[in-house]
Order: C-alpha cells, then structure tokens, then sequence
C-alpha cells in the first residue's frame, strides 16, 4: 500500500464518508437498475450496524494520511444447521476505485477473519457475481471456492 490504511469499526460519525461508498457498491452491481436503493433500507441498515443487538457489522478501510474512507464491508452472523458455532457471512466488500490494487480488500477480509475468530465463528463465507474477474482474483487466494452456485427469489 502507498500509504498505511486502518481497518475498523464504522462509527456513527461515518456515515457521510461511508454513503458514497455504499452507493457505489450497489452500482457496481447494478442493484435496483436506475432507481436507486429505497432511503428508508440504507437509514435501517445503517442503524443496524451501530445497534448492538444486532449480529450484523461494518467495518471501514481508512486511509491514515488523508483520513479518507477507502473501503467497506458488511458482515452479519447467523447460525447453521451444520455448525454449533455461528458463522460469517460476508455480505458486501467495496473499494474506492483509486484504492483498488493497494490491499484494502486484503485488509478488510483479514480484518473480517479476525472479527469471526473473536467472535468464535467457524467459518466466514461470501458470494460475488460470476463476472467480477478482479475481486475474484483476491477471493481465490484468500478462502476456497467450493462451486455451489446461488439461486435467489424475490418475495
């Protein structure tokens, strides 16, 4: 990384920093076509992060010298039908674009790894989309891709 980067817990006070990167994912994946992601779901999901009860988290990439958010990821645990321990699911990872290449996705799974193992996980597990040729390159060498392949139905 050109400049040391910081991973941690998004803080309340975040939350402008932390919106274009938000927004930014769901475009990357073209989520919601050209409307954009109903306000009252971003407000929820925010608050979720910040509300203790929940099993979900955020964590933030910072870059040290400017202060700049670079990166996220969202996390929730849940439990499992094969596991006593609960589990990791990885639900979102985004980067800045001019940060992309520097590490920041590494740091941020690294960091996530760390959050399960502290929070007595057995596993973490994410998904990406089929065409997402650079993120895969890093899941490859970071966790196991075991095939499966997702089906999902809106309700």
């Amino acid at each position: 990384m050109s400049s040391a980067v910081s991973i941690r817990p998004a803080q309340p006070s975040d939350y402008a920093a932390w919106r274009p990167l938000w927004d930014g994912y769901n475009a990357f994946y073209g989520r919601f076509g050209a409307t954009a992601l109903p306000e009252h779901i971003t407000q929820t999901t925010w608050q979720r992060f910040h509300d203790a009860a929940e099993p979900m988290f955020c964590l933030v990439a910072q870059d040290d010298a400017s202060g700049e958010l670079l990166g996220l990821t969202h996390c929730v645990f849940h439990r499992s039908m094969t596991r006593i321990e609960p589990v990791c699911y990885l639900s979102d990872l985004f980067t800045r674009e001019a940060a992309r290449g520097r590490g920041v996705g590494r740091a941020l799974i690294e960091a996530v790894y760390d959050a399960a193992r502290a929070a007595k996980s057995s596993r973490v597990y994410w998904q990406t989309h089929e065409t997402n040729a650079a993120g895969r390159q890093l899941y490859d060498k970071m966790a196991k891709h075991h095939g499966f392949i997702v089906y999902a139905q809106e309700l």
